[in-house]
């Protein structure tokens, strides 16, 4: 499938670039600077842009079947490109017929607050990392109401040091047995996956260890 990718040097954009060719899709890297990935690939294509260009993100998203969105700002806590990002995306798609959309998300967004522990739901979310949760909370918003054939996935924290494998997807608010963190290889596994299959179309998945 020919996918674009927005945010595709960030550390799970990276390795969901890499899964994704590894699958056998091709895939377009969206980014600033997306020299940075320094992956070639037969199957790769890097595009340098701006996701908060409406414009540049239109034209990137034409000809394409799938996109992809794994938008992040760094250390910044007061940035919006998630869903200034994921809006611009979605409007392209809409110009240019383009239907199938996935969207990393975060663990606690809506109804997958409950999942939460007193931590992530006090402290992190709840105070320092505030204006980051509204603003995926905002995001996945937009695209519920996008009319896309979309998938919001919704991890939690990256732990690098975590094996990969055995991760859960799809479980209650209820679910009370969740570690909160996740192998971002994981991440990027699960987000390549969803493009070759429909199991959660117009869901929001969420997954952790």
């Amino acid at each position: 499938m020919k996918t674009i990718i927005f945010g595709a040097t960030g550390t799970v954009g990276r390795l969901a670039t890499e899964r994704m060719l590894a699958d056998g899709h091709r895939v377009t890297a969206f980014a600033r600077t997306p020299g940075k990935l320094k992956i070639e690939h037969e199957n790769l294509m890097l595009l340098a842009g701006n996701a908060a260009s409406a414009d540049e993100v239109a034209a990137a998203v034409e000809g394409h079947e799938a996109v992809v969105i794994t938008l992040g700002a760094g250390l910044s806590r007061s940035s919006t490109i998630r869903s200034d990002g994921t809006r611009n995306v979605i409007l392209g798609m809409q110009k240019h017929g383009v239907k199938r959309l996935v969207c990393q998300s975060t663990l606690g967004a809506h109804e997958s607050w409950a999942n939460l522990n007193f931590f992530w739901k006090r402290i992190m979310f709840g105070a320092l990392l505030r204006p980051v949760f509204k603003d995926h909370e905002l995001q996945e918003e937009l695209v519920r109401v996008s009319g896309l054939d979309w998938t919001i996935v919704r991890p939690n924290a990256f732990a690098p040091e975590l094996a990969t494998g055995g991760y859960k997807e799809n479980f209650p608010a209820s679910e009370p047995r969740l570690s909160l963190k996740i192998n971002p290889a994981d991440i990027a596994s699960f987000l390549s996956r969803q493009l070759s299959d429909v199991q959660y179309l117009r869901c929001a998945v969420g997954i952790s260890t």
